[in-house]
Formats: structure tokens, C-alpha cells, sequence
């Protein structure tokens, strides 16, 4: 099962939404603010991927800046990590997919293409 996990006022989610639709992807769809993964989901996504973590982090964001997280990202553990998000979906970059095996951040259709076709 594909989970979208998303934010409604986020443009960028809408888009992602959209395409997914139009191409016919078969999708859950959670509020990343309502309903944000816990601890041990986010260490699951983390898992699935070799990429470091600022990539999960929305680094625009207003309470990644508020929280001055951009010079802690790095020194931080995936547990740590995990614990933030868990707390507070607005922290994730969006739209988050995840699948059994993969996990995609942000929307870029190439991205897309290659990873939920």
C-alpha cells in the first residue's frame, strides 16, 4: 500500500495529488498535520532510504526555522529526528510517499515517474 501523506493548504501537495489521479495511482492519504507518522513510522521511512536527513525536513518551513533547526539537522540522531516529526507534521517535507520498499519527498515529476508509475 502507497501512503501519500500530505498537508491540504499545501500547494505542492495539491499538484502532487493531481498527477497522481491523472496517471491512476492507487493511494492512502493522510494529514501530515492532523495525523502526523509516529516515532517508530518515521524510523521505518528513514530505512527505506539513503538519503540524509535534512531531505525529510521542510527546511522552509516556519517552525523548522522558528526552532532554528538548521544548524542541528545535522548533528542530529535518526531517533531524534524521528521524535520531532512525530510531534509535529509541519517539520516533514511534503508530499511524503511512502510504499513497502521506497519513500519520495517533495514533488518532482520525473520523481514521480520513476518511483509511482
Amino acid at each position: 500500500m502507497t501512503t501519500f501523506y500530505c498537508y491540504s493548504k499545501c500547494s505542492t501537495c495539491k499538484k502532487a495529488e493531481k498527477w497522481l489521479q491523472e496517471h491512476d495511482v492507487s493511494y492512502g492519504k493522510i494529514d501530515l498535520v492532523e495525523q502526523p507518522p509516529t516515532k517508530e513510522q518515521m524510523l521505518n521511512i528513514f530505512s527505506k532510504s539513503n538519503q540524509k536527513l535534512r531531505y525529510f525536513f521542510n527546511t522552509s518551513g516556519i517552525d523548522y526555522r522558528k526552532m532554528g533547526l538548521k544548524d542541528k539537522v545535522e548533528m542530529m540522531t535518526k531517533e531524534q529526528a524521528a521524535t520531532l516529526m512525530s510531534k509535529n507534521g509541519k517539520l516533514i517535507k511534503r508530499p511524503l510517499m511512502v510504499d513497502d520498499t521506497k519513500v519520495t519527498c517533495g514533488f518532482n515529476v520525473g520523481v514521480y515517474e520513476e518511483n509511482w508509475i
